[in-house]
């Protein structure tokens, strides 16, 4: 019999083991993404210039390479890729003390990018073969969380590193790094995928003629919920790029109040975010509804920005009306990133869920490319004019959700499936036991 949480869902094999396998991975990137120019600068010893030069050059190949990641998951089974990129992963960062030399930087780094960017694609439809219904919503709210606290932990661990070794310490951090997904590799191989219904995708469209990314630009449902997502997307991308910007430019504020911000956002994420998923799963609420209530949460966060610029009050004032900025901002990425990741994954049929995915992670990937410049250039016109296009960004994502409502799988759409009014139940066959 298969075990089931307390609220009556059913757990996944080896489930307790993945999330420890991603929360030690994202110790890991904790311990390097805050500092990634300076890092790869002090642990190759080449310059800052080249560093930046190479990490554009490879961050920008391993875009292009998620569309054959997506592929590679419908071949082999998102298991077998996701443990092959841990292993790249921990590979690379035991390389990278060792390559002091540009071109052996760029190949390490090069390899290394690739297993980064489509790690989310893998890790999603990996979430997709081994959880079904609810529990890809209880999952994707657990990996979040788990993913903050840890970045967060790495952060701290390093910050450590650097005060009792120097830089120096940059060296220990790469190979702890290696070891990090190396044991976060060993753990994940421990979960079981639930068994597919042959014939049929994980939305219950059964799967026909050539499988490929033909079918991904066929399906316009599926096409319109990645549009929404983009727009919701860029929201995701405000907190980390225009809102130390805003803050320096046109509130005039302290530059620590980014930090503080961002120190919230992590403890809220960490901290209540899987019991935020849980109140909305529990609720009954459709993906599609309860994802467009968190786009209409950023919207409200924006506005919140819109009127504070416009008022500027005093500094206590400025600090409190951010502080429950941020907090409404939080809550929309707590309430739209469980229901709204369970979407697409549950949107995608089986049998080309990686294509799916890659196709729909490039959403992220496309407006955390574009962030920067659209918000420097309308922030050059005016400092409320980009939380005034984010606003509309997010309603329109809302509403976008809400009109796909009736074109997407039912079983995208409701964690469980509805009931049917006047359905009697079907009797179980009983089988004698060997």
């Amino acid at each position: 019999m298969r075990k089931t949480t307390a609220s009556g869902e059913a757990k996944v094999a080896g489930e307790r083991s993945l999330l420890l396998g991603i929360g030690i991975s994202a110790v890991g990137i904790g311990m390097y993404v805050p500092f990634s120019l300076v890092f790869f600068h002090h642990v190759t010893g080449l310059s800052l210039t080249v560093v930046g030069l190479v990490m554009t050059v490879t961050g920008l190949a391993g875009l292009a390479f998620m569309p054959l990641a997506g592929t590679a998951v419908d071949r082999f089974g998102a298991k077998r890729v996701n443990l092959l990129l841990y292993g790249v992963r921990a590979l690379g960062f035991a390389l990278y003390p060792l390559a002091s030399s540009l071109p052996a930087f760029a190949a390490v780094a090069l390899v290394t990018a690739l297993a980064d960017r489509s790690f989310s694609v893998v890790q999603q439809s990996l979430i997709g073969e081994v959880a079904r219904g609810a529990a890809r919503d209880r999952l994707q709210a657990s990996t979040r969380a788990l993913q903050n606290a840890g970045m967060g932990a790495g952060a701290l661990l390093v910050t450590g590193v650097l005060a009792l070794w120097g830089t120096g310490g940059f060296t220990y951090t790469a190979w702890g790094n290696a070891l990090a997904f190396a044991l976060a590799g060993l753990l994940v191989g421990r979960v079981r995928a639930v068994r597919a219904v042959p014939g049929a995708g994980a939305a219950g469209a059964p799967v026909t003629g050539s499988a490929g990314y033909r079918t991904v630009l066929r399906d316009r449902p599926f096409l319109g919920l990645t549009a929404a997502n983009f727009l919701t997307a860029l929201g995701y991308s405000a907190l980390s790029v225009l809102f130390p910007l805003y803050l320096s430019t046109w509130l005039r504020a302290p530059d620590s109040l980014t930090g503080a911000a961002f120190t919230v956002n992590t403890a809220l994420c960490a901290g209540i975010g899987v019991l935020i998923a849980g109140r909305v799963r529990r609720s009954g609420a459709r993906r599609t509804r309860s994802a467009a209530l968190g786009a209409v949460l950023f919207a409200a966060a924006f506005v919140g920005q819109i009127a504070l610029g416009t008022l500027r009050p005093g500094r206590t004032a400025t600090l409190i009306a951010l502080l429950v900025i941020v907090v409404v901002y939080t809550l929309g990425e707590l309430v739209h990133s469980p229901s709204g990741g369970a979407l697409s994954v549950s949107a995608a049929p089986e049998a080309v869920r990686g294509r799916y995915l890659a196709t729909y992670q490039l959403s992220y990937s496309l407006a955390g490319a574009l962030a920067p410049s659209l918000f420097t250039a309308l922030l050059a016109v005016d400092g409320r004019l980009p939380w005034a296009v984010l606003t509309v960004a997010a309603l329109g994502a809302a509403l976008a959700l809400l009109r796909l409502e009736r074109h997407l799988p039912a079983e995208a759409v409701h964690a469980e499936p509805p009931a049917v009014p006047g359905a009697a139940a079907r009797p179980v066959p009983v089988t004698a036991a060997a």
